[in-house]
This record gives C-alpha cells, sequence and structure tokens, in this order.
C-alpha cells in the first residue's frame, strides 16, 4: 500500500488519534502517550547500559503502541458511557 510499512501507517494513526484527542480533551490518549515515555525511556536507558545503544526504533514502536493503547482504553470508555445512557 503505497510503500508504507506497517509501523509507519500505525504511527501516522497514532498522531491522527493524539491531534483528534486536542478536540475532545485530555483523556486516556495522552495519559498512554505518558506511560509509553516512561516505558520506552527506561527500556532504552537498560539497553544503553547493557551495551547494545540506545535502540530509537523500539522506542518509537513502544510510543506508537502506548498511544494505540490510549485509543482504545478512550474508545471502550467512552462506549461503556453511552451504554449506561441508554439504559
Amino acid at each position: 500500500m503505497f510503500g508504507l510499512e506497517p509501523w509507519t501507517i500505525l504511527g501516522i494513526i497514532a498522531i491522527l488519534c493524539l491531534l483528534i484527542s486536542f478536540f475532545i480533551g485530555k483523556n486516556a490518549i495522552w495519559g498512554g502517550l505518558t506511560l509509553g515515555i516512561i516505558v520506552g525511556l527506561m527500556v532504552g536507558i537498560i539497553s544503553w547500559i547493557i551495551g547494545s545503544g540506545f535502540n530509537w526504533t523500539l522506542l518509537r514502536k513502544i510510543l506508537i503502541v502506548a498511544v494505540l493503547a490510549g485509543a482504545l482504553f478512550e474508545i471502550v470508555g467512552r462506549l461503556s458511557k453511552q451504554s449506561r445512557k441508554l439504559k
């Protein structure tokens, strides 16, 4: 598909989720990004100390997964609120 790798497509989706979250307020997406930064830096520093160098690709993948997980939690939370309102 247009020569894009799967991680590039997921990264674009993650950036779009972050941009959309500006319009719906602070939520789980930004919490996922924050947690991803913390975990990614810890993993990166550990791999740097071990001697394999700071792995920027792994940091990028951790951030993408964390933002998309936050987006998933945000969607599930909003759907559960909708279902409670309907009852």
